[in-house]
């Protein structure tokens, strides 16, 4: 082993919702000896990574926050980056956590040492070594780049959208968008009013619903403040609202043509001219990809100097892109709005477990995880928003304080044997065998749609197709048995 930098007794990778929510909880339950690492300056994951114009979450702001720490000053029912990255600041600072947290650090690999039972992590700050690893790092962060022939050689100005350059002036300029998804719905509009052209390159439209966001007024506000209960049940009556969404997503798709009939109304009621309108109506089941809500995206289409180019982007020249049909159009910059890496993970490739595979070669392009948490082959290893964590409908908060209670039980279960402990590989299948039988039948797998929820295999390894209360009670209930320990002495099962 070589010589460590620091040693604790748990190191967590990300500082995000869920490595914020971890660090918390465990300080909560009287463990001490952690740090967290994060490669940015501060706390904030995914809302300190991504700072493109008009980005707002699209989960109500009432249900995207801790259950512990409601915050009753939001602006709007649905926040915007900036307050969601300041909420998570001040649970840093309000939870204490800060003095565990080691910021500009990236870890460059992690490796399990059979021999001395530890984790052993390389970082830009030096080597730790810790009894348990948690990678915290959401699939939110690491830009998707797309292989577009002579992307390389074009000489005017690339970015993707969560890398924004805010030093760039897009005023006046002729811009080719690349992408039709979440984060292209959210900028787009905002971008439209100061460029020269904007071409809006879309491979498939998406379904976008109307959206519902307002001010919260300074009574509702103070009314929180003074009443925290009646925040809690706005909490609970949106959380309920948008579990009934399971029933179309999960258990009977032929439901989601309630919502597909709203969908096209907001369309038509939005979208004047007819060749416009066929090019954005959608080809596929609603929910087959993600669904995002926008009052903005269809007016946008229709300004004169915006334009939207079907069939993707065939190849970028110097000056210019050019479009699956040939047709070259001049411009000045191009802002990629191509997702992340969400089946790929980056962790794939960096962590290595008892046997020093990596979770790539387990995994061969198909991620898959107990309770998206544990991985066979990797002890004391745990994720938070692993593989099938992912939601089409709610607050993945609600999956990370699932994942946050069941990583706790756990490392207190190892702390009363004193043994490293893994998850039965007997128990790793099971699950999964379950999660993918649930899978079947549902929108995602009928729905008719490629979406970034695919890995390479084709398997849906990103959403959860069920009851978000059933997670919950799988991840939260105290029984361990899907794990064995591991000590000097021989393994025994837990009872």
């Amino acid at each position: 082993m070589s010589s460590a930098q620091e040693h604790v007794k748990v190191v967590i990778v990300g500082a995000g919702f869920s490595g914020l929510g971890l660090a918390i909880r465990l300080k909560e339950r009287g463990v001490g000896d952690f740090v967290v690492l994060e490669r940015a300056d501060d706390v904030g994951g995914t809302w300190t990574a991504n700072t493109y114009p008009g980005l707002t979450c699209d989960i109500p702001s009432h249900l995207y926050s801790f259950s512990f720490a409601p915050n009753p000053n939001w602006s709007q029912t649905y926040s915007p980056q900036p307050e969601i990255r300041d909420y998570l600041r001040r649970c840093a600072d309000r939870f204490g956590v800060r003095s565990h947290l080691r910021t500009n650090v990236t870890v460059d690999a992690a490796s399990w040492l059979e021999d001395e039972q530890l984790w052993e992590l390389e970082t830009t700050a030096g080597t730790y070594t810790a009894e348990i690893l948690v990678s915290a790092m959401g699939p939110l962060t690491e830009p998707k780049l797309p292989d577009i022939p002579g992307l390389a050689s074009f000489e005017g100005k690339v970015m993707h959208s969560a890398r924004w350059d805010h030093d760039y002036d897009l005023a006046d300029k002729r811009v080719a968008s690349i992408g039709t998804g979440a984060s292209a719905i959210q900028y787009v509009p905002e971008i439209a009013g100061a460029v020269e052209e904007l071409y809006v390159f879309q491979r498939t439209a998406p379904w976008i619903m109307p959206h519902g966001n307002r001010v919260i007024t300074d009574f509702e506000r103070s009314l929180y403040r003074r009443f925290p209960l009646a925040q809690q049940l706005v909490r609970a009556g949106v959380h309920a609202s948008r579990e009934l969404l399971v029933l179309g997503f999960a258990k009977e798709p032929r439901l989601m043509r309630l919502l597909e009939r709203l969908s096209r109304a907001h369309i038509q009621k939005q979208i004047s001219d007819p060749e416009l309108l066929r090019d954005v109506t959608p080809d596929y089941t609603i929910g087959c990809k993600r669904i995002v809500p926008s009052n903005r995206w269809y007016p946008t289409l229709e300004q004169p100097n915006v334009e939207l180019v079907t069939g993707g982007l065939q190849e970028a020249r110097a000056r210019s892109v050019v479009d699956s049909r040939g047709v070259e159009r001049d411009v000045d910059a191009i802002v990629l709005g191509t997702g992340f890496h969400v089946t790929d993970l980056p962790i794939a490739y960096q962590v290595r477990g008892r046997s020093g595979a990596l979770l790539e070669d387990v995994w061969q392009g198909s991620p898959r995880a107990y309770l998206g948490t544990s991985i066979p082959g990797f002890p004391n290893f745990f994720m938070l928003l692993g593989p099938n964590t992912g939601l089409g409908h709610g607050s993945m908060v609600y999956m990370i304080e699932s994942q946050i209670e069941h990583i706790r039980n756990a490392i207190a279960t190892t702390e009363e044997a004193g043994a490293t402990i893994e998850v039965r590989p007997e128990a790793h299948e099971a699950f999964n065998r379950d999660l993918d039988a649930r899978m079947r039948g549902t929108v995602w797998d009928i729905g008719g749609c490629s979406s970034f929820y695919l890995d390479r295999t084709g398997r849906n390894a990103t959403i959860w197709p069920d009851w978000t209360w059933r997670f919950r009670r799988l991840a939260t209930r105290s029984d361990m048995s899907a794990y064995q320990l591991s000590s000097p002495k021989p393994a025994v099962t837990v009872a």
